[in-house]
């Protein structure tokens, strides 16, 4: 892995998993050094996270993390919306419906992951995941996958942000079944609204558990 690439997706990683949190300055020297590269793939690293839209170059200071506001956390979920809503739909008219009834099997099994071995919930995550990728490949759209995969990078910083709240997550998975059972069914129109409501639903806890301190970003 060349070594723009490398810090790339480590400062990538923290920025999600809010190690590095919103209007944090991402000083070259001393990433540079934290890493373990020189200056110029750091540069590159940082042009690749600014052009994602997980940092911004301010006058006077640097590159410094992007913020997160409760506005641009409803600008997201209205992309999401448009994007998640149109595959869902295409998924059902193209895909094979023998794995997404092998998904929706799989998320009527999902409250036994939620567990206290689990507080970071990765397995019940990687179920989820593992839909996005059924659905990204059902679709057969390059660019559609494209910008999905651009937009995950920001839905996951928000979740974790948010409440891994284990009633929700339960709830959720009821409605990734829905999904993953429209698409199964061939039916388009169901699989797109099923799509909205678990939006709707997700959106409305996101806002309920956001810190106050970051809500204004």
């Amino acid at each position: 892995m060349k070594a723009s690439d490398r810090a790339y997706a480590t400062l990538r990683d923290d920025i999600v998993e809010w190690r590095l949190a919103p209007g944090a300055l991402l000083a070259e020297v001393e990433q540079s050094a934290r890493l373990g590269v020189s200056r110029t793939p750091l540069r590159e690293a940082l042009a690749r996270l600014t052009a994602d839209g997980l940092a911004t170059a301010q006058r006077g200071r640097g590159v410094v993390v992007s913020e997160l506001s409760l506005h641009q956390l409803g600008e997201l979920f209205e992309l999401r919306e448009a994007l998640e809503c149109k595959a869902a739909a295409l998924a059902a008219q193209r895909g094979e419906p023998a794995g997404f009834a092998d998904l929706r099997g799989r998320f009527a099994q999902a409250p036994t992951l939620l567990t206290d071995d689990d507080p970071q919930r990765q397995a019940y995550y990687a179920l989820a995941a593992d839909l996005d990728a059924a659905i990204d490949e059902a679709i057969a759209n390059s660019y559609l996958s494209q910008a999905l995969g651009g937009l995950r990078v920001h839905l996951a910083r928000v979740r974790r942000l948010a409440k891994d709240d284990a009633a929700r997550l339960r709830q959720a998975a009821v409605e990734h079944a829905t999904i993953a059972g429209a698409i199964a069914d061939r039916n388009a129109p169901l699989a797109s609204a099923a799509t909205a409501v678990h939006l709707s639903n997700s959106l409305t806890h996101i806002r309920r558990n956001y810190p106050k301190e970051a809500a204004h970003g």
